[in-house]
């Protein structure tokens, strides 16, 4: 039996297994920046704890155990592996997950894509039912350097607002759900509306953009109550991580 999960809570762990596996499926959906980002869960049944990736890990390497437990201090509760985390993740993270207690999730990446479109001074269009998505929904965050002091995350926070998506200006994608399988569904989808903003943009052609009646309902529609879609995009994930990477669950 894995002595870690013999030392933790059952939450923790099955809170670790679902973490581990968004960092696979990033790896897997192309998603990563090599060891530069991150995504973090909260420890439901522990107040102000949360795990996040150990810096020296690319998101392939990361697995159940090697998660790093984490406070809003900053404080190393728990870590496996003696990398400890990246100073501007904790920043970026600790902000989001002490001052929106309904985050249990966040996930934050430097796409190529993603960022090609923060630093497009119209942001996200509405070329795709992918953004569409994020109509009325999206906040933007101003470049300020790279993130290291902790007095940018009021900013960023108030940046953030009641939304749970960001684009950070040239920088990437930030996204937070009640879930682990709700932030990474949110960010297939606004990874995928930046890469066909992107493509559309490459074909040289005038573009046609919805309008705002048109993309707030499908907006509206994405969150329609009983939508199954989000509940079934996970499982499916993780049966494929199953078949091609069951060690995350170690």
């Amino acid at each position: 039996m894995n002595s870690l999960r013999e030392r933790v809570s059952e939450t923790e762990w099955q809170t670790r297994e679902a973490l581990a596996a968004a960092y696979q499926l990033a790896a897997l959906h192309r998603m990563t920046d090599h060891i530069y980002t991150h995504i973090s869960a909260r420890i439901a049944d522990e107040d102000g704890h949360f795990l996040l990736n150990a810096y020296g890990l690319t998101f392939d390497e990361v697995t159940a155990s090697n998660l790093v437990k984490v406070n809003l201090a900053g404080d190393i509760l728990l870590d496996q592996t003696g990398l400890g985390i990246n100073q501007a993740g904790f920043v970026i993270h600790s902000a989001i997950h002490a001052h929106r207690h309904d985050a249990m999730c966040v996930m934050h990446t430097h796409t190529q894509a993603g960022v090609a479109v923060s630093a497009q001074a119209s942001g996200l269009r509405m070329l795709s039912q992918q953004a569409m998505r994020f109509y009325g929904k999206l906040a933007y965050h101003d470049y300020e350097g790279v993130v290291l002091d902790m007095d940018e995350q009021e900013r960023i926070t108030r940046s953030l607002g009641a939304h749970n998506a960001l684009i950070l200006r040239n920088h990437g994608l930030l996204v937070c759900g009640e879930s682990i399988s709700d932030a990474f569904d949110q960010m297939y989808y606004l990874e995928r509306a930046c890469q066909i903003q992107i493509a559309a943009q490459s074909g040289g052609e005038a573009l046609i953009e919805a309008s705002d009646a048109v993309a707030a309902r499908v907006a509206a529609q994405f969150d329609r109550p009983g939508r199954p879609s989000r509940d079934k995009h996970w499982p499916p994930l993780l049966r494929m991580l199953e078949r091609l990477k069951p060690e995350y669950r170690q």
